[in-house]
């Protein structure tokens, strides 16, 4: 009997302005990037209450700090999950600085065999107009997807 695919999307937090918080919700410069846990985020996106998530928080820094300490840790636990059978993909929640870095590595160093995909925000996550729920949310859909690789 086969076994039914892979459902868990794991999502592993680094920071960045996703999420970044200002004291007020109109204050999209004034903010400070990195200070909610991937937890929060995931919980800010009602559409992901039902999916099979795990997450991960691999780091909590503003993405300009991404130093190779930080890039190695990211790399083991991404080739971690992805090589569990139980899990589909994994999401990377990431600061919008060093995001093409972090993406190049990643694709450098494990050449993954399922999806792994990097998401971030140009609006701290407590904006009037966060930017971040929606692109989290899309981030899980590409995942998701059957003809994702």
């Amino acid at each position: 009997m086969a076994s039914a695919p892979a459902s868990k999307i794991v999502i592993l937090g680094t920071g960045g302005t996703i999420a970044g918080t200002a004291t007020s919700a109109v204050d999209a410069v004034g903010y400070s990037a990195a200070q909610l846990g991937v937890g929060h985020l995931i919980a800010a996106v009602p559409a992901l209450r039902e999916l099979d998530l795990e997450c991960e928080q691999i780091a909590q820094l503003d993405s300009k700090d991404m130093d190779v300490t930080t890039w190695q840790a990211l790399a083991a636990r991404a080739a971690y999950h992805l090589a569990r059978a139980d899990v589909a993909g994994v999401v990377v929640t990431h600061g919008t600085d060093t995001l093409e870095e972090t993406a190049y590595l990643l694709h450098r160093v494990l050449a993954p065999f399922k999806p792994l995909v990097l998401t971030a925000a140009m609006r701290p996550a407590t904006s009037i107009a966060a930017d971040g729920p929606q692109n989290l949310y899309d981030a899980v859909a590409a995942t998701r997807d059957a003809h994702a690789h």
